[in-house]
């Protein structure tokens, strides 16, 4: 059984596919208790703090804030044994290795309505 549990999106009311990022309330590496509010995610209906389902620590976070996320995507994972010794760098699920928090911050999007040139 796998140490790392990855903690897919909830269906937060029925009927609604998706929900957006609103906050992280913890960081990578970060210990969390069982039922601790990891993430803010708001639907069209309502915004809600989201509960850790495992208590460990936070292996990887998948998605930054402000990211609309399809119920069902996996949005973090958490070491659920995390003194049972060192583990390989965090990846996303397609494979790429996860961005820490620090290279998040400094991505600079382009406005939805600008031109992008390659370079």
């Amino acid at each position: 059984m796998s140490r790392i549990k990855e903690f897919p999106l909830p269906d937060l009311a029925e009927g609604l596919t998706e929900g957006e990022i609103i906050s992280w309330l913890v960081s990578v590496g970060d210990i969390v208790e069982l039922n601790q509010p990891v993430v803010e995610v708001e639907t069209a209906k309502a915004a809600v703090e989201i509960p850790a389902k495992w208590a460990g620590r936070v292996h990887a976070i998948f998605h930054k804030e402000g990211t609309v996320v399809e119920v069902g995507a996996p949005i973090f994972a958490i070491d659920t044994q995390p003194d049972a010794g060192e583990l390989p760098p965090a990846t996303q699920p397609d494979g790429t290795p996860t961005p820490s928090a620090a290279a998040l911050a400094a991505v600079e999007l382009a406005p939805a309505d600008a031109a992008v040139e390659p370079g």
